[in-house]
């Protein structure tokens, strides 16, 4: 929930939940002002135009995705990533995985920017290379880093770790 009197955040937050709905290309700057309840010349005081409002939300929601993912910032090559890695059970694994959908699902903000981005990736190169990196790329990567360390454990048979990692992030 915004506080009020952050103009600013409640324009964002507003665009948001617009732009989740409608998509960018369809959503007015009239119609942020108006949802905000402040005038248009109001709105321009604090974005130049809609494209700062919407680079303002991906670097938001960026910022917000990179800190608490499970997908970024891992490197399963790296011996202070994996020591606490090697008891990894399936069910410790699952819960992780589990974790990580609970997040994109019930973040209210990760959730409309996915939203949007459905809406917008066919139209705008931008929000598709946004949609691409955290719902494909970095879930490849993870998961090929993780099947890599696995078998690398003796937990998996020695097998593609891209292949494997293929049909074990499919389904999710």
């Amino acid at each position: 929930m915004p506080v009020k009197g952050n103009t600013k955040q409640e324009i964002l937050d507003a665009a948001l939940d617009l732009f989740s709905v409608q998509g960018y290309e369809a959503t007015s700057i009239s119609q942020i002002a108006d949802a905000v309840g402040i005038r248009k010349a109001s709105l321009y005081s604090h974005f130049e135009n809609k494209q700062a409002i919407l680079d303002a939300l991906v670097k938001e929601t960026l910022e917000q995705y990179d800190a608490h993912s499970i997908f970024t910032n891992t490197n399963w090559e790296d011996p202070a990533f994996t020591k606490d890695m090697g008891d990894l059970t399936p069910k410790a694994v699952a819960q992780m995985i589990v974790g990580q959908v609970q997040f994109i699902l019930h973040t209210p903000k990760i959730y409309k920017a996915r939203k949007m981005l459905t809406i917008e990736q066919f139209q705008n190169p931008q929000l598709a290379q946004m949609q691409t990196r955290p719902n494909y790329t970095h879930v490849m990567q993870y998961v090929t880093g993780l099947v890599r360390f696995l078998i690398c454990q003796g937990k998996l048979l020695e097998a593609d770790p891209e292949i494997m990692a293929s049909q074990l992030s499919f389904p999710l």
